[in-house]
């Protein structure tokens, strides 16, 4: 067991959430078993109680001091709690790895996908470190390991992100509208702004003046800045499907080499994060519902573009709660603290 991982203090900013929930879960998985643990949410959930082994830990609310004699601050609580509350951890002298939007687009805020640009962690003091938009993430972990090995000159995507991403009243929501539907009934949409049941909705986030949405204005700003390719070509638009978990992505990647399916089935299945599931006249590919849960970053229905043979269509998929958010930020911890 590894000493350097209990010799750690966590806290957990929006410590109720789905992501929040996760990340004090996979301590559980990883055996961590840190000095101390401090859980902090909403006033209306102070003093709730959550179990992590045989201890309960009570939820407390932010106050000034709280962060004092912490090692690493997981923020998962949204946009202005984190842009508050964020500098004074790191100003209590703790690493604050925030999941909110807030930090990612500062030019002096690292933004970080620890397969992908986790060098950039070495021997830094306590600060701000940004955890990716989770659909940037399932992306740009495939895309770095092809831009390694042949370069990568254009990517687009579309996302078919499932309701989880929206958090747990979304998850709720189709199911209620679900069971609803099976009664002839129909529900008004709260969570989204159409009904979520057997249905596809064509917007994630606030749209702007040239018709991207702010989901899909992350992806590709993000995507330049982690893969640190601010020229690249990157193009998405984000779908919102009835899936309950995990995110899936249609990606075109045109290559600066012209190269073989199997050059680049043998560089993905070699990467770190990555597995290849890719047996299609089998009917093998990832799939939202059998991924979630899962580590890794899934790829499949790799092929060649039939009219542009440096052009390659994959498809990938990946938890957007786990790795996309909670697992994404305790790697990053762990290689601040060189935890294996």
């Amino acid at each position: 067991m590894s000493s350097k991982k209990n010799n750690l203090k966590f806290a957990i900013v929006g410590a109720t959430g789905m992501v929040g929930t996760a990340f004090l879960n996979l301590l559980q998985e990883r055996d961590y078993h840190p000095i101390e643990i401090r859980l902090f949410a909403s006033d209306a959930s102070a003093g709730k109680k959550i179990p992590y082994g045989d201890q309960l830990l009570p939820v407390q609310k932010l106050s000034e001091g709280c962060f004092d004699g912490l090692d690493i601050v997981f923020f998962s609580s949204g946009d202005d709690i984190s842009k508050e509350w964020a500098p004074k951890a790191a100003k209590a002298g703790a690493f604050a790895i925030d999941n909110s939007a807030a930090f990612r687009m500062d030019p002096g805020t690292h933004l970080v996908v620890p397969e992908v640009n986790g060098d950039l962690l070495k021997g830094l003091k306590p600060q701000i470190i940004a955890n990716p938009n989770c659909s940037t993430i399932q992306l740009v972990v495939v895309m770095d390991i092809l831009q390694r090995n042949f370069g990568v000159n254009t990517i687009k995507v579309s996302s078919y992100q499932a309701v989880s991403g929206a958090g747990l009243a979304a998850q709720e929501e189709l199911l209620s509208h679900t069971k609803a539907f099976m009664h002839g009934e129909t529900l008004p949409a709260k969570e989204f702004v159409h009904p979520i049941v057997f249905n596809c909705i064509p917007h994630i986030g606030s749209f702007a003046d040239n018709g991207f949405t702010s989901e899909e204005n992350k992806i590709m700003q993000e995507t330049r800045k982690i893969l640190r390719l601010p020229k690249v070509r990157v193009s998405a638009f984000t779908v919102r499907v009835p899936v309950m978990n995990s995110h899936a992505e249609t990606v075109w990647v045109t290559l600066d080499k012209n190269v073989s399916r199997d050059q680049i089935t043998s560089v993905l299945k070699s990467a770190v994060g990555i597995v290849v599931q890719d047996d299609p006249k089998k009917s093998d590919y990832p799939m939202q519902n059998e991924v979630s849960g899962k580590d890794p970053v899934y790829v499949g229905r790799i092929h060649q573009d039939m009219d542009d043979p440096m052009t390659w269509l994959m498809w990938i998929v990946s938890d957007n709660i786990k790795k996309g958010a909670a697992l994404n930020g305790l790697q990053i911890a762990e290689q601040i603290f060189d935890i294996n």
